[in-house]
Order: C-alpha cells, then sequence, then structure tokens
C-alpha cells in the first residue's frame, strides 16, 4: 500500500493522540498516588529523608546535562555552517533541535517517573502495615505503571511529533528520518548521564552500606543504624527506577529510529508504509500497556507472581494481534508480523536465560553458594564463571533470532525484530520499576520498625522483584544489542558502505580500538564506584567509632553526610565516561574514516555486548547467592560463606547495576552518533583516509 501525504500525517497525527492519552493516563495513576496518605509517621519522615536526597541528586545532576547538551547541540548546529557540510543529512541546527528536544523529553520521563516511584515506595510499605498483601503489591505495580508508561508516552511522543513536523517542513521523507536521529541522540545522552551518575551513586551507597553494616557491624542490610542506608534508598531511586527508564526509553527511540532509516530505503514496501509500520507497532505497544495495567488495577491479587506474569501475557497478546492486523493491511504481507514475533521471541527467552543464570532456584546460583563454603575466593571464581558461561546461549539466541528475521524481511526486518523485541517495554519497565519499589519498601519498613509480618510482605514483593529485575536487564541487553545490529545496518546504508575489509589497516585500527573502548569504559566506572565506596566506608567507620549511641539506638547517624558523598562521587565521576562515548567516534571518523568508524563500532559491539551480558549476570548470582544464603542454606547470615557470599555481591553491584547497564547505552551511543556524522564524512573525507 502506498500512502500519499496528506494520509501519511493523518496516522502519524493518531499516533501522537495516542501517546498523548497515554500520558493523561500517566498524570491519572500519579495524581491517584499523591492524593493517598502515609499513615505511620515513622515511614512518612524515613520517605521525606529519601525524597529530598534523591530530589537534590536529580537537580545537580541535570544541571550537569544541560550544559553537555547545549555544547552537543552547538556542535551538530555549527558543523551545518561549514559550506561543504551545507547539504549533508543529519547536520545543523534541525537535527540540534531534535536532539534538545530528545534529551528533554528522555529526562522528563526519568523526573516524572521517579517522583512517582518515591511516592510508592512509601505507600508500598504503609499499604503492607495497614492493608496487607493485595494493597501493597497495587502500590507498587501503580507506581511501576507511572514509570512505563512515561517511557513510552514521553519517547513516542517527542520521536512521532519530530518526525511529523521535519516532514511537512522539508516534504522529503528520507531527509526528516535522517535528521530525527537527533532525538535518539537526546535520547541515549541522557541515557548514559542516568546510568552511570545513579549506578555510581547507588553502588558506592550499598557497597558501603553493606561491607561496614553486614561483615563489621553485624546489623541487617536496612539497619536505621547504619549511617548509608538513606544513600542506599536513594541510590535505588536513582539507579534502579532513574537509570533503567532512561536506559530502556533509548532503546526503544533507537529501535524505532533504526526501523524509520532502513523502511525509508526498502526494496520491499513503499517507503510511506514501511516508516508507519513501526510506528504503528509502537503505538499498538502503548495501548497494549494501558490495557495490561488497567485489567491488574481492576482486582484484587495475593500472588505478585501470577498479577506479574498476566500483565506481561496480556501486553504481548494485544501487540501480536494488531501487529497482525497491521501487517496485511499497512504492508499487505504476513511477514512483517512474523519479525515482530521473532523479536517478541528474542525478548522473552533472554530474559528467562537471564532468569536460569542469576535465580537462586537454579543451579548456577546454587553452585556460587556452595563454593562460598570454601571462602571468598572460591565465590568470586565461580561467580566469574557463571557471568563468562552465560554468554553463550544468550548470543546464540540473538544470532539466531536476527538470521530469522533477515531471512524474512531483509535488513528491514531486523530493525523490525529490534521494535518487536521493545514494543511490550512500556510493561516491561512497568514491571522491572516494581522491583527496586518493592526494595524501597522493605528498607522504609525496617528502618520504620514495623512488625515484622509486614517485611514478611515486603520482602515476598522483593523476591518477585528480584526475578523481574534480572529478566529485565537481560532484556534491556538483548535490546541493546538488536538494536545496535540494527543502527550499524542503517549506518553502512547511510555512508554507501558496502563492505568492511579487516585487511585494511584502517579497519584493523578501527576493530581494536572499539573492542578497547568497552574495558576502558568499564575500568573508569567501575573504579569510580570503588573510589566512591571507599569514602563512604570510612565515613561509616567514623559515625560508629566516633558516636557508640548510633550502634545503642540512643542517638541518629548522619545520613545527609553519606547522602553527599554519594553525589558528590556521582556527579563528578560520571563526566569522563559520557565524553569518550560521544567524542570517540567523531575522532575515529573525522580522521580515519567511515570504514574505520564502522569497525569501531564492529569491535565496540562485539565487545560490549560480551561484557554487559558477563557482568549483569555475575553480579545478578552473586547477589542471589548471597540471598539464599541469609534464608539459611549453607550456614546462614553471619557465618563464615554468607561474609565470602557478602564479598561476592559487593563485587557484583558496580558490575550488574553500573558498568554492565552502561554498556548498553553506550554501543547504542556510538552507533547513534556514527549515523548522524556518516554523512559529513563523506562529505568532506578524512585526515589519514586518502593515504591508504
Amino acid at each position: 500500500m502506498n500512502l500519499n501525504n496528506e494520509t501519511f500525517i493523518i496516522v502519524l497525527s493518531i499516533i501522537i493522540g495516542i501517546t498523548l492519552i497515554s500520558l493523561v493516563y500517566v498524570f491519572f495513576l500519579k495524581s491517584q498516588l499523591r492524593k493517598l496518605e502515609i499513615e505511620n509517621a515513622n515511614i512518612e519522615e524515613i520517605s521525606s529523608f529519601i525524597r529530598e536526597g534523591t530530589l537534590a541528586f536529580l537537580k545537580k545532576e541535570y544541571k550537569i546535562i544541560v550544559w553537555f547538551i547545549i555544547g552537543i547541540a552547538s556542535l551538530f548546529a555549527l558543523l551545518g555552517f561549514i559550506p561543504v557540510l551545507k547539504n549533508a543529512e543529519g547536520v545543523g541546527w534541525k537535527s540540534a533541535l531534535c536532539f534538545i528536544v530528545g534529551a528533554s523529553f528522555s529526562g522528563l520521563a526519568g523526573y516524572v517517573g521517579m517522583t512517582a516511584g518515591i511516592k510508592a515506595n512509601a505507600l508500598t510499605a504503609s499499604s503492607a502495615n495497614t492493608s496487607g498483601m493485595s494493597k501493597a503489591l497495587k502500590m507498587a505495580f501503580s507506581g511501576g505503571s507511572v514509570v512505563g508508561l512515561s517511557v513510552v508516552g514521553f519517547g513516542l511522543l517527542g520521536l512521532t511529533s519530530s518526525l511529523c513536523i521535519l516532514f511537512l517542513a522539508t516534504n522529503d521523507l528520507s531527509l526528516a528520518c535522517q535528521v530525527v536521529i537527533g532525538y535518539g541522540l537526546g535520547a541515549s545522552t541522557v541515557a548514559l548521564f542516568a546510568r552511570v551518575g545513579g549506578g555510581i551513586y547507588t553502588k558506592a551507597a550499598d557497597v558501603g552500606a553493606d561491607l561496614v553494616g553486614k561483615i563489621e557491624a553485624g546489623i541487617p542490610e536496612d539497619d536505621p543504624r547504619n549511617p548509608a542506608v538513606i544513600a542506599d534508598n536513594v541510590g535505588d531511586n536513582v539507579g534502579d527506577i532513574a537509570g533503567m527508564g532512561s536506559d530502556l526509553l533509548e532503546s526503544y527511540a533507537g529501535a524505532i529510529i533504526s526501523a524509520l532509516t532502513l523502511g525509508v530505503s526498502s526494496t520491499i514496501h513503499y517507503a510511506t508504509t514501511a516508516v508507519l509500520f513501526p510506528l504503528l507497532i509502537a503505538a499498538a505497544g502503548i495501548m497494549a500497556t494501558m490495557i495490561s495495567i488497567t485489567i491488574i488495577r481492576m482486582r484484587e491479587w495475593k500472588d505478585p507472581q501470577k498479577a506479574l506474569n498476566i500483565a506481561t501475557y496480556i501486553a504481548n497478546l494485544v501487540v501480536l494481534i494488531i501487529s497482525l492486523v497491521f501487517s496485511f493491511v499497512i504492508l499487505e504481507s504476513y511477514k512483517p508480523f512474523l519479525t515482530v514475533l521473532v523479536g517478541l521471541l528474542i525478548g522473552i527467552l533472554i530474559g528467562y536465560i537471564a532468569e536460569y543464570y542469576t535465580s537462586s532456584k537454579y543451579k548456577p546460583v546454587q553452585e556460587v553458594a556452595n563454593k562460598s563454603t570454601t571462602g571468598h575466593a572460591t565465590n568470586i571464581i565461580s561467580g566469574y564463571a557463571v557471568g563468562m558461561k552465560s554468554t553463550a546461549i544468550t548470543i546464540i539466541t540473538l544470532v539466531l533470532g536476527i538470521i530469522l528475521a533477515y531471512l524474512l524481511e531483509g535488513m528491514y526486518g531486523i530493525g523490525l525484530a529490534a521494535v518487536g523485541m521493545l514494543s511490550t517495554v512500556g510493561i516491561t519497565v512497568s514491571i522491572d520499576a516494581y522491583g527496586p519499589i518493592s526494595d524501597n519498601a522493605g528498607g522504609i519498613a525496617e528502618m520504620a520498625k514495623l512488625d515484622k509480618s509486614v517485611r514478611e510482605i515486603t520482602d515476598q514483593l522483593d523476591s518477585v522483584g528480584n526475578t523481574t529485575a534480572a529478566i529485565g536487564k537481560g532484556f534491556c541487553i538483548g535490546a541493546a544489542i538488536l538494536t545496535s545490529v540494527a543502527l550499524f545496518i542503517s549506518y553502512s546504508l547511510a555512508t554507501n558502505l558496502q563492505a568492511i575489509n579487516i585487511l585494511e589497516p584502517l579497519v584493523i585500527g578501527g576493530i581494536l580500538i572499539g573492542g578497547m573502548l568497552p574495558f576502558l569504559f568499564t575500568s573508569l566506572v567501575i573504579n569510580s564506584v570503588g573510589k566512591a565506596a571507599n569514602k563512604m566506608i570510612d565515613e561509616v567507620r567514623r559515625q560508629f567509632s566516633q558516636d557508640p549511641g548510633i550502634m545503642e539506638g540512643t542517638s541518629k547517624p548522619d545520613y545527609a553526610k553519606c547522602v553527599s558523598i554519594s553525589t558528590s562521587a556521582a556527579l563528578k565521576e560520571m563526566i569522563l565516561p559520557a565524553l569518550i562515548a560521544v567524542l570517540m567516534p567523531i575522532i575515529i571518523g573525522f580522521i580515519f574514516g567511515t570504514k574505520a568508524l564502522g569497525g569501531l563500532l564492529v569491535g565496540g559491539l562485539i565487545s560490549a555486548a560480551m561484557l554487559a551480558i558477563f557482568m549483569a549476570n555475575s553480579g545478578g548470582a552473586w547477589d542471589n547467592a548471597k540471598k539464599l544464603i541469609e534464608s539459611g542454606k549453607y550456614g546462614g547470615k553471619g557465618s563464615d560463606t554468607h561474609k565470602a557470599a557478602v564479598t561476592g555481591d559487593t563485587v557484583g553491584d558496580p558490575f550488574k547495576d553500573t558498568a554492565g547497564p552502561a554498556m548498553d547505552i553506550l554501543i547504542k551511543l556510538m552507533s547513534m552518533v556514527s549515523l548522524i556524522i556518516g554523512p559529513a564524512i563523506m562529505h568532506i573525507g578524512s585526515l589519514l583516509e586518502k593515504f591508504f
């Protein structure tokens, strides 16, 4: 089916309307949460500490991000004034404006979702105290739903609106799809800051709280006597809610953009319909998320796992039905539907693979726990082995999915598979955000000294959250890899790169530098966590030694000092990794050329993919091995086995919650920068390419 321009704009307007409805639903859910009162003074007081620390960090982080955004936007705007680049697609003031819009919508989605999460933390603890499991589950899921719908609502609204305005202004669909890449780059930049900054914050606090509190002082994880406990809870918000939401918004936008750029050059379908189809699938995903959330909220649930599973099944089923209809009506073929199905299946399979390697129900984590009986070193060795082994089946699953998608719809099919995988990201984020909300609720219940039965409810919610977190991390990694493959194909089309000859010196250099970058990036991020954790440990020890009343319960710790340490460290240490991610493709591209830049993307993708899978699953295995031991197995809490497991968990914390997730954004951000500057490099050439 070939659509005229007027019909194309009408359909885009309908999609924009669906996103606006989803945002109305977001603010309805948020207003419902805001109206509810917390019926316990202790919960309210602790929640206020967490809220103040979280908002203070966000305010300072966004101030730094604003200057970074202005700098990058100015660079792309200035490139458009260079005479030789005047007609180059992807640079100039339009791209700069799209970049600012993408960054703004990503930041707004993070802020709206996280403020709802903060309130939901306290409401979940309060509901567990006054009303039991069903009400507590509803509060946690409602908070997560605001996060999920904010991600897809703001993400698709900004992208579709930008595309619509660009098409109306230029009447050139190919140019509009190239310029709108700037939107994805803006979202990627904010996501990198959110993931790296939030990850450094949360893990510095977590490692400090665990090593001094659990091992040295022998107190529970969320004991109010621990000076780092508020910083730890703030970190859950900025890292696991805002950071995760920004990560998946960026994957979501990147997958759609890659499908748009591949669709506009499709030889199988008309350009207008090939561009509309992924946008319609994304809109179907938003509708599916709203339907799923509404159905879950209408009933009382006592089994958290069952409720969350049903939410996922409903969303996937709705997307499949709608995509089947659109596949026949819009593209007049069943094959696009099958590529969407392939993407959905890849996402589900990778999630379950991650669960297998990180859940205490299965052999890998049980082996890590068992190896902890012989000491710290064997715990570390076993966790490393689990993470490395998990790369095999994950990569094989992705490769099979990519091949199937290509056989069905060519290069365009790979882009559609990425969109299919991320079409239900709204409900995925809702369920993933439920995890840290439940975790925080348990911490608040402990600090507020509520009845033991309350902690049992929050622990049950949190145990389900651990599973959803593992599945969510696997989903993030799979989405990042599939999206990056699609973006690389888009880059090759934008630069007329037919093939990469690895015998060429510049290409070899690009591949090697690309393979090195994720290791350098990981080193910087993990070292940042280590430096911040050292300061946190020193501060917690100082407070324990100088004020014996803290351990006796007669005086309060100085929570604000620990919050300040995490905030300062995160804001300072997140800048260099972000600069490397943005500037390295620009440097390699303009000095060595498009082929070397292609090599950089290939090397970076391979290296970062393996590191991301390894670190996420090693970290998850160490974490749940510790929890398995804490449940009473292999000696239980306080035993030498438990101390070895805590060491493994603290090593795994920056793996799974800081460096690992940052790999997802690193490879997509480098791909997005390359996709924007690729045509410009073709126009002016590179400094060294002519010598080879």
